[in-house]
């Protein structure tokens, strides 16, 4: 299986950390970005590559060469004229005549390759997006996916104020069928993300995100690049590889990061606990990974919908994107044992393993991302909560007084976070 490395970038944003030179062979702690990708795939065993090439490209091929000292076959397209991030891939037909990666050359990531490749075989999909939540999805590229990951639609930036989305954000980095490159005219310039995928999504291919919290991070500014550099001085991209068992702060939402409303169902009812949002960008800035974990029985007691309920989660993590902050992921559960009400969904009202002080929720979340539940905290404003971080065998289970402002902060400090 091939690797597409595009390279061809002036790279004028970060030109002036060096601008004689393609930003792909910028060096972060000595090597060029670009090292770090091909080292990345090679430790993994894909060993034939192709490097898309233009402004400046002489260097990458003279460092390079055919890549026989590190163990690889590279070939490369010299681009002898901008042609964007698809463009070129429509001269490739005949040498990607099967699925493929595609790497950004200004990207410094560390990812379990074969994780991403197995999802998109397992979806049958024709192409693969790697996605996940970040500090600024407002003036991102946000990619909007069903529960299944099934990619519905695209929301390029700039975006309306209005808009109101998962906070889901496109990576750049994609698995690719042949039947994507039949959607690219040859040598015309055109970009994967704003041509290229939403005519295929247009024209019915199957497109799947591949959601993931491994490092990866553009360094296509100096705050970037200053911010990469020390992130691979600290070990921080190694460190969130999802083969390394990862900690957690599980929070419960009501009263702790959303101030309590008895049965919230809808949207307008939502507002933020003070100092919540802080806290959250604390842990976003940490090893932690900030995941919901909350009872909603308004499902069972058929108050809203679960469409509803995922439009009042899209809302909160809308909010909180605002404020440069984010969750990983959420999880609810819709049952409540007790019956009676006339208007209750009877196959929710059941008793469950998921409904707190049940571990459920906390269990699956491990098992979805990887997580050490025996270094990682639950942080709620119930006994319910508490006995639930118990039960799963997390470190520890903080208590907080429901709404109190920066209650969730000073948990953080008193857990070292």
């Amino acid at each position: 299986m091939k690797v597409v490395i595009i390279a061809g970038g002036k790279g004028t944003r970060i030109a002036s950390v060096n601008s004689e030179i393609p930003k792909a062979m910028i060096p972060v702690e000595g090597k060029p970005i670009i090292e770090y990708e091909l080292t990345l795939a090679l430790r993994q065993g894909f060993k034939e590559f192709i490097f898309i090439i233009g402004h400046l490209g002489e260097h990458i091929r003279r460092y390079f060469g055919d890549g026989s000292r590190w163990g690889a076959n590279i070939e490369y397209f010299q681009e002898e004229r901008p042609l964007g991030t698809a463009g070129a891939l429509g001269s490739l037909r005949e040498q990607l005549d099967e699925d493929f990666f595609v790497f950004y050359g200004d990207t410094i990531m560390d990812i379990d390759m074969h994780a991403m490749l197995d999802y998109h075989r397992l979806k049958q999909s024709d192409a693969t997006l790697f996605v996940h939540p970040n500090d600024h999805p407002y003036d991102s590229d946000v990619v909007d996916i069903d529960e299944k990951g099934k990619v519905r639609r695209f929301l390029l930036k700039p975006h309306p104020e209005n808009l109101v989305c998962r906070n889901m954000v496109n990576a750049s980095l994609f698995i690719l069928s042949p039947k994507v490159l039949q959607r690219i005219e040859t040598g015309v310039k055109s970009h994967i993300e704003k041509d290229i995928l939403p005519r295929c999504l247009h024209e019915g291919l199957r497109l799947y995100g591949y959601v993931s919290f491994e490092y990866i991070k553009d360094m296509g500014t100096p705050d970037r690049y200053d911010a990469v550099c020390r992130d691979m001085r600290q070990g921080t991209v190694a460190r969130r590889n999802k083969r390394h068992p990862r900690p957690a702060v599980f929070l419960d939402r009501d009263g702790v990061i959303t101030k309590e409303v008895h049965l919230l169902h809808k949207p307008e009812q939502l507002e933020l606990v003070e100092g919540a949002t802080e806290a959250i960008r604390r842990i976003n800035g940490s090893d932690y990974l900030a995941i919901i974990i909350t009872n909603q029985p308004v499902i069972a007691r058929n108050l809203c919908s679960i469409e509803e309920l995922e439009h009042i989660h899209a809302t909160l993590e809308t909010m909180l994107g605002k404020e440069h902050a984010y969750v990983n992921a959420i999880y609810y559960c819709p049952h409540h044992p007790d019956g009676g009400y006339p208007e209750e969904r009877k196959e929710y009202k059941i008793k469950c393993d998921c409904r707190k002080p049940a571990p459920g929720m906390l269990l699956q979340a491990a098992r979805d991302w990887n997580i050490d539940l025996s270094a990682s905290y639950m942080i709620g404003d119930s006994e319910r909560d508490v006995l639930a971080g118990e039960n799963a065998g997390c470190k520890k289970s903080v208590r907080i007084e429901t709404n109190r402002p920066q209650a969730l902060l000073e948990a953080l400090d008193s857990l070292g976070i």
